[in-house]
This record gives C-alpha cells, structure tokens and sequence, in this order.
C-alpha cells in the first residue's frame, strides 16, 4: 500500500509550503492561503533512510484543555470517557492506544484537538480500525486541526462530527519512490487499498471512490483546506 505521507528519501529539513486555493475546486470548496510547514525527519539508524512528512502546526505546542488522568501517547484522558488527541500517529500509537483501552475501556470520544498525520501509515490504519471496532465516536473541536493521515482516522468514528470551524487537510499520497496517485492507472491495484479502507469505515462504493479522488485531486505538496461543511459533502457527518 502507497504511504500516506510520504516516505523519500532525503536529508532533515524543514520546508516552507504556501498553500492556496486550487481554482478547479474553487467553486464547491472554501479555501483559504496560508503558510504551514511540512517536517520531514530522517533516520539513519538501520543504515538506510526514512522519512516522515506530515502539515506541522503551526502555532507552537498544544496542550489538553485540562490536567489529563493519564497520557498514552498522544492521546490524553480529560475524563474517564473522553480522550483529547494531540499529536501525530506513529508506530507506536496503537499498542498505546490498547493500553488506554485496558486502562479506560469506558471510552467513547475521541476529541482531534490537533493531528499533524503520521509518520506510519500502516499503523495509522491499524488504528483507525481499532477505534472503528470499540465503536469510539470522533470529534474535532472549534479550532480543531486534522490534516494528512489524520483524516483516515476521523473517519474511523463510529460517529464523526466537528465543529463549523473545525479544519481538515487533504492531499494526495506519494510513495517511497516519489509517485503520487495520479502517476498511476485509474484500474492500478494500488488505489483499491484505499478505496477497501473506506469502505470499511462505512462509505457506500460511491462515497469512497468520490472522496479518495477528491484528496488526489491535490497534489501532495499543495494541501488542500475545508471546512466541515466542505467535508460533510463527501463524508457523512453525524
């Protein structure tokens, strides 16, 4: 399966990305200009290299609204029922997320106050299908910020709602190699990955097939910004 972000190889840097509307969606989506950084980082420590790339906040650190009862990577309980998710997925973030389970099995909301995306893409959909399973509601706050491989695990919610100024990031996925959606055939088994884990989180066929176009249709560089009300046009709100 392609990576959402990507995986080039590459050196550490930081790269300013200028995000503006794209004119072919100017007519359905609301866009706004902005400037954001993409992160890339890069370890060496097997001899290779690899990288993570994800739309980095821009405003400096977050914290929880309140004093959490525990912290399981980025997930933070603000109540026996309720997490706050504040940071990106990596690879580690489902076996946490297990534990939060064994530690707080009454939970049914998860609050995406702030999800950059994820450096692992397979374990971000590992644990979207985790939160799917235990039947956890997703929800994005005013202000809230979910961008890259963090809408993957919005639409994990067995319930997803968000708020009118909650902010989503979309944008195509580019490979290991460098290629993106569009460099592949429209019958090219690589998309039907995509399209199974839409499926899953309960788009009809139609539904997957418009929305993952939809997030192609922006290249990986050039993000694309919607609203919830943007979103709600191809993914059922509740």
């Amino acid at each position: 399966m392609a990576t959402r972000p990507p995986y080039p190889i590459g050196i550490a840097g930081l790269l300013a990305l200028i995000l503006i509307a794209v004119p072919s969606h100017a007519a359905t989506l609301e866009t706004a200009s902005e400037i954001y950084e993409i992160e890339e980082v890069v370890d060496l420590d097997d001899g290779g290299a690899t990288a993570e790339r994800f739309v980095a906040q821009p405003f400096g650190d977050i914290s929880p609204s309140r004093t959490p009862l525990a912290s399981f990577g980025p997930f933070h309980m603000v109540a026996p029922d309720r997490a706050e998710l504040i940071g990106s997925i990596e690879s580690e973030t489902p076996e946490q997320f297990a534990a939060l389970l064994r530690a707080f099995p009454s939970l049914r909301q998860i609050d995406m106050v702030d999800c950059p995306g994820t450096g692992d893409d397979e374990a971000n959909l590992a644990l979207a299908r985790m939160v799917r399973r235990h039947g956890v509601m997703t929800y994005v706050p005013e202000g809230g910020s979910v961008r890259s491989g963090g809408v993957e695990l919005f639409l994990a919610g067995a319930q997803r709602r968000a708020a009118p100024t909650a902010e989503f990031a979309v944008h195509s996925w580019r490979d290991e190699d460098g290629y993106e959606a569009d460099d592949f055939a429209a019958d090219d088994p690589v998309h039907q990955d995509y399209i199974a884990f839409y499926r899953e989180m309960g788009l009809s066929e139609t539904e997957a097939r418009r929305f993952y176009a939809m997030t192609n249709s922006a290249p990986h560089d050039d993000a694309l910004y919607l609203n919830s009300r943007d979103l709600a046009r191809y993914v059922r709100l509740d």
